[in-house]
């Protein structure tokens, strides 16, 4: 058996990782899509949100889409802080809609994806915990 090699540069691994995440985040909404009274759920609550919720919705949405360069581009220190803290986040973001029983039932392939989403971030967080300390300049 092969053992999967993964790049030298942590950071070139957290940054595919969120990439990882965010491909499986879009593909669940998408076909989240599928599901009977999808669209007519969509129109009710596009009259009952208030822009600061849709804004918050917006802002738990980029928490994934900027830790792609903020992987790539932060210091060791900042990048561990950053992919716990938003790791968390992201895992609650996808966690807590699935739970919310006034949505309906949640779809099984949501399930699958939020499985697959949260072991991922849940991946990233031990990644980073074991990041060693070491040149800054050799990652570049």
């Amino acid at each position: 058996m092969t053992n999967i090699q993964l790049p030298k540069n942590p950071r070139i691994v957290l940054s595919t990782l969120w990439v990882f995440v965010m491909m499986n985040m879009i593909y669940a909404d998408i076909l989240g899509t599928l599901k009977p009274g999808y669209v007519e759920s969509l129109q009710e609550l596009s009259t009952t949100l208030s822009p600061e919720v849709i804004l918050l919705f917006s802002v738990l949405m980029e928490v994934p889409i900027i830790m792609i360069p903020i992987s790539r581009f932060v210091t060791r220190k900042w990048n561990r802080i950053f992919n716990y803290a938003f790791s968390s986040l992201s895992i609650l973001w996808v966690v807590v809609p699935a739970l919310m029983t006034s949505l309906g039932s949640t779809p099984i392939s949501y399930v699958f994806f939020a499985i697959v989403e949260c072991s991922s971030m849940i991946f990233i967080m031990v990644y980073a915990a074991r990041w060693k300390q070491e040149n800054e300049a050799a990652l570049a």
